[in-house]
């Protein structure tokens, strides 16, 4: 269903039953998929590609210019997985020559006022809080959720099921599966409430505990703590994720905080 205060570019791609409130915008290069709501004031600009099922609320700006100087108008995109939220006044800028996309993933939550920049590539599962930034070419995985009005430098890299403290300031790399404290800008334990919410067993978050704290609590260096990582725990899943991650990271990880608290 369309109003008919709406503008739809007669090019535009408009999937199965979706519904389109009155004075959104709809240009050219648009794909939208089946099911999908777009709400009053909308707007969504060219190469915007938006999945299905999903929910677009008033105000929000799909596939904006980026906000990069370096952008010569190439043709790029902001691509929205299935199922994902949108919510009020979010922005979700293109992608640049850089990387060609802005991406965000399926069954992801992007809260009201959040700015998600250029060449961001977000995975699934995603909760970015109200009013959270982030900068250009940030990656973030699986189930990270980032609560609001934190601020992320450019290239910064947040690992999956990562629990970022409100109103936090992050210029280093968050590995997976912690807690980042808001206000001393560090670890602060693992993140054992939403890994027992998404079935990790009680061996399991006790391994990645024990991991984290020779990461972060022995007094070792990275190298040192990761050879130390290897040599005493099992290869699995998820302690290989952490030492690819570390290893992997060219701005380096967040600081230790030794007054580590779990739940």
């Amino acid at each position: 269903m369309t109003q008919p205060l709406a503008y739809i570019h007669p090019e535009a791609q408009i999937g199965q039953n979706v519904e389109i409130g009155p004075f959104a915008f709809i240009d050219k290069d648009v794909v939208i998929g089946d099911g999908t709501v777009i709400g009053p004031n909308a707007t969504v600009m060219n190469g915007a590609r938006i999945g299905k099922n999903c929910r677009i609320f008033p105000g929000a700006v799909i596939a904006g210019v980026p906000q990069d100087l370096k952008f010569k108008g190439e043709a790029t995109t902001a691509e929205i997985g299935d199922n994902t939220t949108v919510r009020e006044c979010v922005t979700v800028n293109r992608g640049t020559a850089s990387r060609g996309k802005t991406v965000v993933g399926s069954n992801c939550l992007l809260m009201a006022y959040a700015h998600i920049a250029h060449d961001c590539i977000l995975k699934d599962y995603i909760i970015i809080g109200n009013g959270t930034q982030l900068a250009g070419e940030v990656e973030i995985d699986d189930h990270a959720i980032v609560s609001a009005h934190t601020l992320v430098h450019q290239f910064s890299r947040i690992g999956a099921h990562v629990m970022i403290g409100g109103g936090s300031r992050l210029g280093k790399d968050v590995p997976p599966f912690v807690k980042m404290h808001h206000a001393k800008m560090a670890y602060a334990g693992i993140n054992s409430v939403g890994l027992r919410r998404r079935n990790f067993s009680n061996e399991k978050i006790n391994e990645i505990q024990g991991i984290y704290r020779l990461l972060f609590q022995s007094k070792l260096n990275n190298t040192q703590a990761l050879e130390r990582i290897e040599a005493e725990y099992p290869a699995s899943e998820e302690r290989d994720m952490i030492i690819d991650f570390v290893r992997n990271s060219p701005r380096g990880i967040i600081k230790g905080y030794v007054a580590e608290r779990e739940d």
